[in-house]
């Protein structure tokens, strides 16, 4: 090996060295300045409470005194030495044991002895440059330099009590990738939900701008609380546009990291007009398009979002559309479930049965518009008369029952109440909320839960538009900013054939008998225009053999009582009839047969 080599691998030696020696210290004075920022308040209690004892028995006749003062002295030996400090303590030690030492110590010995001080100091002097460097490579804004300053403790103890937030005191701020966090001590008066009510104080305190986000949040520990200040987001600099490449909802503006939400939940994408449900809905939508066993149906009664996708999905635009897709959903699913084999939970999508995803675009407007749809049908006697016919019945059975059909439902509206956005039979049933910026508290606790503020899911706080909180039982409340995906973009996507019930349907199921089924007529023939006795009907037509009245109860999703007089209704009127073993079989031999 050459000296050209002995002195580079000696100077990487050398190099990792100090990295190494540098990362420690660093560490080590981080830890410290946490310990002391956090015991350095105990302290000054000790001493009142000292002072308070002295002036209670200025003799020292009662323990009262002695008590204090050992309190004030452990309290004190909690408290460490900053790093700085607890160095120079350290080199003067060994300095005083060699000077005394040393003599006694051989040559040899005091070679090593050297080498060993020449390499702390050049550790320290590394450590130095690195610290000037800074390696964190975040550098503050003039903004945040402003409110670091202000967030210092001696600052914030100066103007605390001015503001209104006497009993408070910061901890030393620090700035990270989402913006400044800084932890706030609370005494006994204060909690976190208090200071959370006190934000405006605390905006004028520290001079922040009134569209700056703020978060309040309970501490690590009792008595703390976490305080950060979205001065800029991990998601800057991102090229946040959707390409094929970068399918992800989003990025945390947090964490940094890739944001995605699988196919096999049940959605709700709520916010207020303009928050951006469309744009942050099409990548969502793309990943329920996309595959051999992937279809997608979107209600859209509003006529635009869905006008991009109708060369992808099935899309229904109008009343009538919403309640003939609907109905075929339901039909579907209640096929899929009395074929599907027994002892497994859900179905298995193929190319000829695929995962559909059910995506509702504007709920309010379809529990308006799609409720009372008028058909004309033909009565026993050959006259004609108009019926009412609805798709909610049939939206909400699927989101009870569809998940084992692997049919799911979507639903996204900008009037998330429930009631009037959100069917309260539906609302149960979601497993994922995708929350962008609403207008009310309330709101925000509908989409993301009733304890939504008291853990930070402040939905009405987001920037709009393109900033969403995901409620998924995974993630914190942190704000992902989601990807943009051009109308262009969307209509540029090849064509796909759009999921469709054919007019004949085989079905075939392991063990089953092979059944034929011809279009259903359900709404046509029912004796009564009753939703729950047209869901009882078409269970028993998709069953494709006489079927328990218990059962209808599973397949239906309807109550027991429902179900009895649906059945009730249907026998008396002669399309279903009762075998001699309880089971329910329709008399239409013309409409279903079974090879």
């Amino acid at each position: 090996m050459s000296h050209g080599q002995v002195w580079r691998t000696h100077r990487q030696y050398a190099a990792t060295a100090a990295r190494w020696t540098a990362d420690h210290w660093r560490k080590e004075a981080e830890r410290r300045r946490a310990l002391r920022a956090e015991r350095k308040p105990l302290v000054r209690d000790a001493r009142r409470a000292l002072a308070t004892a002295r002036a209670i028995d200025p003799e020292g006749v009662t323990p009262l005194r002695h008590r204090a003062e050992r309190e004030l002295h452990t309290a004190q030996r909690r408290v460490p030495d900053p790093m700085w400090l607890f160095a120079t303590k350290t080199a003067t030690a060994l300095g005083i044991a060699g000077y005394v030492w040393l003599p006694h110590i051989s040559t040899r010995a005091w070679v090593w002895s050297a080498v060993a001080v020449v390499a702390a100091v050049t550790a320290l002097f590394v450590w130095v440059a690195v610290r000037e460097r800074d390696t964190s490579g975040l550098k503050p804004t003039a903004e945040e330099s402003a409110l670091l300053k202000r967030l210092q403790p001696q600052h914030w103890k100066e103007h605390a009590e001015q503001r209104g937030l006497s009993g408070t005191l910061t901890g030393r701020p620090k700035l990270t990738e989402a913006g400044i966090v800084c932890a706030v001590r609370l005494d006994g008066t204060w909690t976190a939900t208090k200071l959370r009510t006190a934000e405006d104080h605390i905006r004028a305190l520290l001079g922040a701008r009134t569209s700056l986000r703020m978060q309040i949040k309970a501490g690590k520990q009792g008595g703390w609380a976490e305080l950060t200040l979205r001065t800029r987001s991990a998601a800057d600099g991102d090229d946040l546009t959707w390409t094929p490449e970068r399918r992800s909802l989003g990025v945390d503006t947090v964490t940094g990291e890739q944001v995605t939400v699988p196919l096999g939940e049940r959605l709700l994408i709520a916010g207020r007009s303009g928050a951006g449900k469309s744009v942050a809905s099409r990548p969502l939508l793309f990943d329920a398009s996309e595959g051999a066993t992937n279809a997608l149906v979107i209600i859209d009664l509003k006529r635009v979002e869905g006008r991009l996708w109708d060369h992808r999905a099935r899309v229904a635009s109008t009343p009538r559309e919403v309640v003939d897709v609907v109905d075929e959903l339901e039909t579907e699913m209640l096929e899929r479930l009395s074929v599907l084999p027994k002892g497994q939970d859900t179905w298995t999508p193929t190319p000829d049965r695929p995962r559909i995803t059910v995506v509702v675009d504007e709920g309010a407007e379809v529990m308006t518009a799609a409720d009372k749809v008028p058909y004309e049908t033909e009565t026993g006697d050959g006259k004609t008369r108009t019926v009412n016919r609805s798709a909610l019945p049939g939206l909400e059975s699927i989101a009870r029952m569809g998940r084992a059909a692997c049919i799911d439902l979507w639903w996204m509206t900008q009037k998330p109440s429930i009631g009037d956005g959100i069917p309260k039979q539906i609302a149960p049933q979601i497993g994922v909320s995708i929350c962008l910026a609403v207008r009310t508290p309330a709101e925000a606790r509908v989409v993301l839960g009733e304890d939504a503020q008291a853990k930070g899911w402040n939905a009405d706080e987001l920037p709009v538009p393109g900033v969403a909180l995901i409620r998924d039982g995974k993630r914190k409340p942190d704000p992902v900013q989601v990807r943009y995906m051009d109308k262009s973009v969307v209509i540029a996507l090849p064509d796909r054939t759009p999921w469709s019930r054919s007019v004949a349907s085989t079905v075939e199921a392991a063990g089953a008998p092979t059944l034929t089924l011809i279009k259903d007529t359900t709404a046509e023939t029912a004796p009564a225009v009753d939703g729950a006795v047209a869901r009882v009907l078409k269970a028993i037509e998709t069953a494709g053999e006489p079927v328990a009245q218990k059962d209808l109860v599973t397949l239906t999703g309807l109550s027991k009582g429902a179900v009895s007089k649906a059945v009730k209704t249907l026998t008396t009127g002669g399309t279903v009839v009762r075998a001699l073993d309880g089971r329910l079989t329709t008399t239409r031999g013309d409409d279903t047969a079974a090879a």
